[in-house]
């Protein structure tokens, strides 16, 4: 991803959401995983891509016509055709859930042209055929009745909000099996290289937990536990 380091994106396709939402609010951001969006299928690895945005107004009947589809200018065809490879298209949809932001065929076309996944706090229709893509693909919930029914789409790769988080194109999206978090671009590789080290240092809390010692010094780790770590990770290699 240009901009980003092999290292930090290798990281973030293996560090969990929890983990990282924990490191953004060591930062002070508190509000940066998206509430109702979930994963249609599932992946081998995290989705990892900046956000390539879409913003839908409520629709108008006078305007929202099977018709406008046909344009190639129509703001909702134009984003699955200009995301770029590598990419999230994440698309504002208010939360609405009573329609669909997209079907199996416009996802189709974005995996075929390498957009790294999707994610909607709207609906989708065709969620079967959809979960068994291999882009990830994340949504509030299935929906069948079409987009042109809620949502008039408006404007591309400006701010948005999706999922009740603020989402600024280039921000890093992650997602996993619990939902999506959003990075802003400027904090991506120093909270990838946190979210790395804390994740091999909950993994040998985890052993010592699930070998019988207590809560009190081992989570969250006292001097003693943290010096164990060290001597254990060491050993590791």
């Amino acid at each position: 991803m240009p901009g980003l380091a092999r290292e930090t994106t290798d990281r973030l396709r293996l560090v969990s959401t929890a983990t990282l939402t924990t490191q953004l609010f060591k930062r002070g951001l508190r509000n940066a995983f998206m509430q109702g969006v979930r994963p249609l299928g599932l992946y081998g690895g995290n989705l990892v891509g900046p956000a390539f945005t879409l913003r839908n107004i409520p629709a108008r009947e006078d305007l929202d016509l099977l018709s406008t589809l046909g344009n190639p200018e129509h703001p909702q065809r134009k984003a699955v055709e200009t995301t770029p490879a590598g990419a999230v298209l994440v698309m504002d949809c208010r939360g609405d859930t009573t329609v669909a932001s997209g079907g199996e065929i416009l996802m189709t076309r974005l995996a075929v042209r390498g957009v790294a996944g999707m994610v909607s706090d709207g609906g989708l229709r065709d969620s079967g055929p959809i979960s068994k893509l291999a882009m990830p693909v994340y949504c509030a919930t299935p929906s069948a009745p079409l987009n042109l029914v809620r949502h008039h789409a408006v404007e591309l790769n400006t701010p948005i909000g999706c999922g009740g988080v603020a989402v600024f194109p280039g921000d890093l999206i992650v997602g996993d099996a619990d939902g999506v978090v959003v990075i802003p671009a400027h904090l991506a590789e120093e909270v990838a290289r946190d979210a790395a080290e804390q994740e091999a240092l909950e993994a040998f809390v985890l052993i010592r937990i699930a070998a019988g010692h207590p809560l009190p010094g081992t989570y969250p780790p006292n001097e003693a536990t943290v010096a164990a770590y060290q001597a254990w990770r060491k050993a590791q290699g």
